[in-house]
């Protein structure tokens, strides 16, 4: 059998494709021509395998394009849905027969001394698995987040879960004003079971007033801006990491508020409080 020539294995000889990249990489540095010499190649080889590269990326690029717009048209539809949400709220929170307390703050939200004023509410916080309801409690005397909760479900077990954390952290005071909008979760028999265990005085916003709790709304806003708007969350349990170090990293101990002279909530009561 006669032997076949060189040229001809060097057009059969298999390449890894880390050999083709680094190859292109020395043509796009010295020129097709010059690298093929080098590296023993026919130019129509490094032509052929630069086309299918480029190929190639106009496909990832178009991936990476199309994948961005999905993730930016379902993070717009969640946050038209929160929005959505959040109307039906004020608008329907309080259509159910449990009795209302009355607005006892009536958008005074200052505080002379902790624990004379807390402000309770909820968010919806949206992810690729679903949404996660964050409840939290805030003292209006350093706007310090005291308790949270979150959840898969909107329950009057989330707002209990967060007055409780509140109530451990103070060491059980009495006398608290604690005031939240007309939701079914903080008209509910377990909440105000709670709150009168306790010794706490309930208050509670006007119908479909959102003003009246705007400290919780505030700091809210405050979350979503700074920690959660532009972020995609796939999963439930990477919206609770960042909720959580948000509140107890960020905003508790490091974030300057403009309340409290532009230090933190923290920072306040260790100044304020002795």
């Amino acid at each position: 059998m006669k032997k076949q020539s060189g040229k001809k294995e060097t057009s059969r000889r298999q390449h890894s494709p880390e050999f083709r990249k680094e190859a292109l990489a020395l043509a796009e540095k010295i020129g097709i021509a010059k690298a093929a010499k080098e590296l023993g190649l026919h130019n129509s080889q490094l032509y052929g395998w630069r086309s299918k590269a480029r190929a190639n990326q106009d496909q990832s690029d178009l991936e990476q394009s199309l994948a961005a717009e999905n993730a930016r048209l379902k993070r717009m539809l969640a946050e038209q849905a929160e929005e959505l949400a959040i109307v039906k709220k004020a608008a329907t929170n309080s259509k159910h027969n449990l009795p209302v307390a009355p607005n006892l703050l009536e958008q005074d939200f200052t505080a002379t001394a902790p624990n004379q004023k807390y402000v309770g509410d909820i968010i919806y916080l949206w992810t690729d698995e679903g949404w996660l309801y964050l409840a939290t409690i805030i003292d209006l005397y350093s706007r310090l987040v005291l308790g949270w909760s979150m959840s898969e479900r909107m329950t009057a077990q989330l707002v209990c879960d967060a007055l409780k954390m509140a109530l451990w952290r103070r060491h059980m005071p009495i006398n608290v004003i604690v005031h939240s909008d007309r939701g079914s979760q903080y008209c509910s028999g377990a909440y105000q079971k709670l709150l009168d265990e306790h010794g706490l005085i309930c208050s509670m916003s006007g119908k479909g007033n959102c003003y009246d709790n705007g400290c919780a709304e505030s700091f809210f806003h405050s979350l979503k801006v700074e920690a959660i708007h532009g972020e995609r969350f796939v999963t439930r349990e990477e919206m609770r990491q960042t909720v959580f170090g948000y509140i107890e990293v960020d905003y508790n101990r490091t974030r300057r508020h403009s309340a409290n002279g532009y230090i933190s909530p923290e920072a306040f009561e260790v100044k304020n409080v002795a």
